[in-house]
């Protein structure tokens, strides 16, 4: 893939899409394990198998949201390693009283990107983050000027953004998502699951103890001891083997994700208020490369979606591009040195247009009042953990 087949696609071109196939990491017809929903339910639906083209039930193994914060932690482990500079937005907590240290926390990890409270509420150089002048420049932003979000958090114009609790309120800028991805379990069983625990003390359910608020215990002196329990209570016996649902055996998994380029060319990047096709053009294949960096950087890091659920792929990802109806995609593959050389090389195309690219994060500190809620919030949970 050169840099210039990018732009020509991002200018012509339907998306760019990749459809991997996945195998439990511990071969065909090992149990994999879903995300769970409401009510400890999976979320099942029937849809055409691709191979067969026969309507089979399918399971959700991963969702288009939890697809794209492992993007964005790929990037931001990027970030970590200085593979790549991009624009970020990072609130600092290291020098705040808390409980629980936090860190630094960036645009790349607040569930809301640059519209999340976090950053809302917090400051830059002693100022309310959305008062100063990147904050109200954020607040001008819309598909005919997405040149602020592209200065300082371009992840937002790739991933998606809400601004809902900026001063617009549910009025606020949105825009949507992309790149997409999700992966899907085809032909789903659902299995059981076992849980039980052996006691080598083999201590008795009738050997009560009574427990305190602090998490301390003393043994029952009696059998009608107010508020006495099963040692279970406190983690000793033995928990009788159960059966129940869980975990669900499939054929095979298919990741899909898709790059709408459609969506990219409703974004238009003004400078110094004039508008260009070539800067757009420049600003487009940018937000194009970093999501096929992102998604290469996920691939790489691997398919271990949660607790028995690492999945492997069968086969290299290929990309394709849709570009004219009725002709074949274009396909290639593109490694992770490959993917972040296009990305370089399409940054560098978009700042000698003019465009900005900020190489060094902005710095917020969380404000007063938000310290103060944080710092009472984990007073509250270690009370509370302290209570049992």
């Amino acid at each position: 893939m050169k840099l210039s087949d990018l732009t020509d696609q991002v200018r012509h071109g339907a998306a760019i899409r990749s459809r991997t196939t996945l195998q439990p990491a511990g071969g065909e017809g090992d149990k994999v394990f879903p995300p769970t929903y409401l009510d400890s339910k999976y979320a099942e639906e029937e849809r055409f198998d691709p191979e067969t083209g026969a309507a089979v039930k399918c399971v959700l193994l991963d969702s288009v949201q939890s697809q794209a914060n492992r993007m964005e932690d790929a990037l931001q482990a990027a970030v970590d390693r200085q593979q790549i500079s991009i624009p970020l937005l990072v609130v600092d907590f290291r020098a705040e009283d808390l409980i629980d240290q936090v860190g630094r926390i960036s645009s790349l990890q607040v569930p809301h990107r640059v519209a999340d409270a976090i950053l809302r509420d917090s400051t830059l150089d002693g100022e309310a983050f959305r008062a100063s002048e990147i904050g109200r420049r954020i607040d001008q932003v819309s598909l005919a000027n997405a040149t602020p979000l592209f200065d300082v958090c371009p992840t937002a114009l790739l991933f998606g953004m809400w601004d809902s609790t900026g001063p617009k309120g549910g009025l606020g800028a949105k825009f949507a998502r992309a790149i997409t991805s999700e992966v899907i379990g085809y032909d789903a069983r659902i299995g059981v699951r076992t849980s039980s625990r052996i006691d080598p003390l083999e201590i008795r359910a009738g050997a009560q103890v009574v427990k305190a608020k602090d998490g301390s215990w003393e043994n029952a002196s009696g059998k009608k001891v107010k508020g006495a329990v099963s040692p279970s209570e406190i983690n000793h016996g033995n928990i009788p083997p159960d059966i129940a649902a869980g975990g669900v055996t499939i054929r095979y998994a298919l990741q899909t994700t898709v790059i709408s380029l459609p969506g990219l060319r409703r974004l238009r990047f003004p400078v110094e208020g004039d508008l260009s096709v070539e800067v757009d053009d420049a600003a487009r294949t940018v937000l194009a490369a970093l999501g096929l960096c992102a998604a290469t950087l996920a691939a790489e890091a691997g398919y271990d979606l949660r607790s028995r659920c690492l999945l492997w792929p069968t086969e290299p990802v290929r990309w394709e591009l849709l570009g004219t109806p009725g002709e074949e995609p274009v396909c290639f593959t593109l490694s992770v040195d490959e993917a972040i050389g296009l990305l370089d090389g399409a940054i560098d195309a978009a700042t000698k247009a003019g465009l900005p690219w900020r190489t060094d994060p902005i710095e917020l500190k969380p404000s007063e009042k938000f310290v103060e809620l944080l710092q009472r919030s984990q007073q509250l949970a270690a009370t509370r953990e302290t209570e049992g």
